[in-house]
């Protein structure tokens, strides 16, 4: 039976694939050099976040979560009909923020819904949470 910490576990691992594929899907975009260095280090950021998970993951020996097909596809194709319509950096800082948001609220449910899980998982969920916080509140010029 899954227990709380692995459910987190696995939730935090489709949040930080998605939010990698979201900054992937968008940088080329970027004109500003400073809008770019703020989604490559936050990218960093997942990328490092996302070794952590995994590696407990693999201790609980589980493999993880994708993210859900159907909302990744509706994201990329959000994206991409909005950045042919308006390929700016107001439009990238739009798009970022929407998702950023969207990665806050679900984190933030899956926190509370998986109380039991241990406070490794919970400070990973939580530097997830504040990882999207700042960077929705980093790319606010760009808006």
């Amino acid at each position: 039976m899954e227990n709380d910490t692995v459910k987190l576990l696995r939730e935090c691992d489709a949040g930080v694939e998605m939010g990698v594929s979201s900054i992937d899907d968008v940088k080329d975009y970027v004109k500003a050099e400073n809008f770019r260095r703020l989604l490559i280090t936050c990218k960093e950021e997942h990328e490092k976040l996302e070794r952590e998970i995994r590696t407990l993951l693999r201790k609980y020996n589980d493999e993880g979560k994708d993210p859900n097909p159907m909302a990744q596809g509706m994201s990329w194709m959000k994206t991409n009909v909005k950045l042919v319509l308006n390929e700016s950096d107001k439009t990238v800082a739009d798009l970022m923020t929407d998702g950023c948001n969207m990665g806050v609220k679900s984190l933030s449910r899956y926190l509370n819904e998986y109380k039991a899980a241990d406070e490794v998982s919970k400070d990973i969920a939580k530097r997830l949470i504040s990882l999207e916080e700042r960077l929705a509140v980093d790319i606010r010029g760009f808006l």
